[in-house]
């Protein structure tokens, strides 16, 4: 034990003192419409954009091309998922779950990512370990750039946070695309407004 109570201590006497973040500047934003824009970019990096109404148009499009017995794993208030999630559940348990679902907190124009923290995620790996990401987000939380995603209170407050831009990928055997190797398959934006 004295062994273990030194090495902690040690540990502890080595952390750097804290400092501020730089500060950030502030970039002139390229012209168009945001949401027009961060859909461009979502394409880009692979991700699908829906448009649904409520939280039963958003299972309507799940069960539309998953089927109706998927299993769904859902960290937003208004969709009902078939799996039980909340924070004591088991990263491991959401490894055979077809379909997640979580609302992003907002969206990045520059690059069609959505930014999303532990408070979004409720369990972090559900936006790994499913096979195909749901994202819902509001049409009125975007903002132009990364720069302006930094300057927020929620993200520099966050003590998890992940800017996601479409599905995994990677083209490193042989230059051939490939989705879904290291995450999900898939990731869907369903522009949905928040209801406060």
């Amino acid at each position: 034990m004295a062994s273990r109570e030194a090495f902690l201590a040690r540990v502890r006497a080595a952390q750097p003192k804290a400092q501020d973040l730089p500060e950030v500047p502030l970039f002139e934003a390229p012209p168009g419409e945001l949401r027009a824009r961060f859909g461009a970019a979502l394409a880009l990096m692979g991700g699908i954009e829906a448009q649904a109404d409520s939280g039963e148009a958003v299972l309507a499009l799940i069960r539309e091309r998953f089927g109706a017995q998927a299993s769904i794993a859902s960290a937003a208030p208004e969709v009902q998922g078939t799996f039980s999630l909340d924070v004591a559940t088991p990263p491991e348990s959401l490894e055979n779950v077809e379909v997640g679902v979580v609302r992003a907190r907002f969206g990045v124009a520059e690059t069609g990512s959505v930014w999303l923290s532990e408070r979004e995620y409720g369990v972090n790996a559900l936006g790994y370990l499913v096979q195909h990401l749901y994202v819902l987000l509001d049409p009125g939380a975007l903002v132009a750039g990364l720069q302006d995603a930094y300057r927020r209170d929620d993200f520099r407050g966050a003590r998890y946070a992940v800017l996601v831009t479409g599905p995994s990928a990677t083209a490193d055997i042989e230059g051939v695309l490939i989705r879904g190797a290291q995450g999900v398959r898939s990731l869907t934006l369903v522009w949905l407004a928040a209801h406060a």
